[in-house]
């Protein structure tokens, strides 16, 4: 592609410096990743600048003749769909270079390298408590029923809904496979840590239902698990996550019998990143056999 071709990242924003940080650190792996390939340029929806029409306009000036337009979204609800592509064709039209726009890469949602980093959070959480235990003399560990609750941010897009409850499905019950297994005897994180239907759960934080504080109450309240693993499906730190904490802490005080855990978020990870790049050469491979 070169030095010609432009990528535009485009982060929805937060007010949460720390947050903001991670999204140009992630950014700058990207950067490093596609180095040599393509300009990248980060800005945000909101918030913060760049601004999308800041980073276009960076772009133009670094020389990019085809920039490809890279929404930093988990699933496609209505930024993707018209937020982003409305702010990013209006300063288009004002620089007289629509013709520039080479096409918006997908959400990186149940790419293959997010499912594998949503994964590796979760058995993180489960062996961090199997440490914990093991360092108290606990013994019979693996017989304490658990549940783990992926937490979606929430849209009103019943398409981005369905596609949170589909990652969950993916994540924690689809096969695994490691290079030494077959695809026929390959685990899943359900297999491998007992976890049943009726412990695996989406919720969401906001504008979709079920909400997690009624989701953590539901299932604490059946008594038929030990431990509840809250996954927040967040790709930065900032406020969100912070309210996730807060509600977890606010069950287990309500529910003293059960241990609560809260994984981390995604972060600015090396996986995301390939993931974006993964996404934005599958745009380039659709553009040249089309």
């Amino acid at each position: 592609m070169g030095d010609s071709h432009g990528i535009l990242l485009i982060g929805h924003g937060t007010r949460d410096q720390r947050g903001t940080d991670e999204f140009f650190e992630l950014g700058d792996r990207l950067a490093s990743y596609l180095a040599g390939r393509s300009i990248v340029q980060p800005c945000l929806l909101e918030f913060q600048s760049p601004t999308i029409d800041e980073g276009w306009r960076r772009l133009l000036d670094a020389g990019a003749e085809r920039i490809t337009v890279s929404p930093l979204l988990l699933f496609a609800a209505g930024h993707a769909k018209s937020d982003i592509p409305d702010a990013v064709e209006a300063v288009a039209r004002q620089t007289n270079t629509l013709d520039r726009i080479a096409g918006y890469s997908r959400p990186i949602s149940r790419q293959s390298r997010m499912v594998e980093l949503v994964r590796e959070r979760l058995i993180e959480s489960i062996e961090s408590v199997a440490t914990d235990h093991r360092s108290l003399g606990a013994s019979g560990l693996a017989a304490i029923p658990t549940a783990v609750v992926m937490v979606g941010r929430g849209s009103l897009d019943p398409c981005a809904s369905s596609d949170m409850r589909l990652l969950t499905e993916v994540a924690v019950r689809g096969r695994m496979f490691p290079s030494s297994n077959s695809q026929a005897n390959a685990p899943s994180i359900a297999d491998l840590h007992g976890i049943d239907r009726a412990g695996l759960v989406t919720t969401f934080y906001a504008m979709a239902q079920p909400r997690l504080p009624d989701t953590l109450e539901q299932i604490a309240s059946t008594g038929q698990f030990g431990r509840i693993i809250v996954q927040p499906h967040l790709l930065f730190s900032g406020r969100l996550y912070d309210a996730i904490v807060r509600q977890a802490k606010e069950a287990a005080t309500k529910f003293g019998e059960v241990e609560f855990v809260v994984s981390r978020y995604l972060g600015p990870n090396p996986k995301v990143a390939a993931a974006i790049a993964e996404r934005i050469d599958s745009l380039q491979s659709e553009r040249v056999g089309g």
